[in-house]
């Protein structure tokens, strides 16, 4: 197939020459924007037993947030050379299934826009509605594919992009007894925030305790690291459909396992703050400009990556029993609900 290639899928495909033995390979969907074809890959390396653990890392939902992308290629090319010399993580690979989606939305990124090509935010689009009213148009609206947050029509299928996601998680996540997925995004505040459900509404979701029996870990092994805000995305506002909402809702509707959906928010105004001159472009409010700035980010999320990686591998030693989930449940609801 005869593909245009961008910078980000350029590095994408050196990847998949060079380690094509370690990867294993999907198209799940093709785009087309003016006339070229664009491709959405997942990846996987590791385990494919479903009685093991997974993690899956997914960016590229908002075109414009190219840097989610970025990190994550930066990330599966340290994981792959890590696999290539180190039999500690042969060994880890061999109990985790490990799959990538770092470009859901190829149209996005190539026409700079956080919708897809049809002008859908694939973020609004899901069938979830929010409990009470979000705010408007940040929120989500029908209003018009030329504003931004536009859901899509009532009568409109799930865009293409949103459908693939959906069959990747359901076919390799979702089967799997434990399940992380971690998806990559920039744009919202001076703090690096890992959200997770609800974004539909306040209440809190079912599984808090274990999101924070996650937090705990992270601090008590990396202290260092207190940069990242980690809360239930409604902390910060309420939308409409939310593709994470719905696939954790859908989960605990047909498994008995744990799936987490997490969000990595990346603090593009910290990157703003620093060149005041990204103000004035539109691809500077969202992503790093300066090179040296765009080599600390895509560093700086590896050990949070990594962390997660032994997590899920490592599920069953963390995951709080009955009684110590009381506790851990407790505990979020002082630090997220109090209010």
């Amino acid at each position: 197939m005869d593909v245009p290639v961008f910078t980000e899928l350029g590095s994408l495909y050196a990847l998949m020459d060079e380690h094509g033995d370690r990867l294993r390979r999907d198209l799940v969907l093709t785009v087309d924007v003016q006339g070229d074809t664009f491709p959405v890959w997942c990846l996987e390396i590791g385990s494919n037993d479903l009685r093991a653990p997974a993690i899956g890392f997914f960016g590229g939902v908002h075109g414009m947030e190219r840097i989610g992308t970025q990190v994550l290629i930066a990330w599966l090319q340290t994981l792959l050379e890590r696999a290539r010399w180190d039999v500690h993580y042969q060994q880890l690979l061999e109990s985790v299934r490990v799959v990538f989606m770092p470009m859901v939305n190829p149209g996005g990124l190539v026409l700079g826009t956080r919708a897809n090509p049809a002008g859908v935010d694939l973020m609004r689009s899901a069938p979830v509605q929010a409990e009470k009213r979000a705010l408007p148009l940040l929120g989500g609206h029908r209003v018009s594919p030329h504003l931004p947050w536009y859901r899509g029509r009532v009568e409109d299928p799930l865009p293409p992009e949103a459908s693939a996601l959906f069959e990747v998680v359901r076919a390799r996540l979702h089967p799997h007894p434990f399940s992380i997925a971690m998806d990559c995004h920039s744009g919202f505040g001076f703090r690096d925030r890992l959200w997770f459900p609800y974004a539909r509404t306040q209440e809190p979701a079912p599984n808090i305790a274990e999101a924070f029996a996650l937090r705990e870990i992270f601090n008590r092994t990396y202290p260092n690291h207190s940069f990242y805000l980690m809360e239930p995305q409604s902390a910060s506002y309420t939308t409409h459909g939310d593709l994470w909402d719905f696939l954790y809702d859908e989960y605990r509707e047909r498994y008995r396992g744990l799936f987490l959906p997490f969000t990595l928010e990346m603090g593009s105004w910290l990157w703003v703050k620093k060149n005041p001159r990204q103000f004035f472009s539109w691809f500077g409010l969202f992503n790093p400009i300066l090179p040296h700035r765009l080599e600390r980010v895509l560093r700086r999320h590896l050990i949070l990556f990594d962390f997660l990686l032994h997590a899920a591998a490592s599920w069953q030693n963390w995951r709080p029993d009955a009684a110590r989930r009381e506790t851990c449940r407790q505990e979020a609801m002082k630090r997220w609900f109090a209010g």
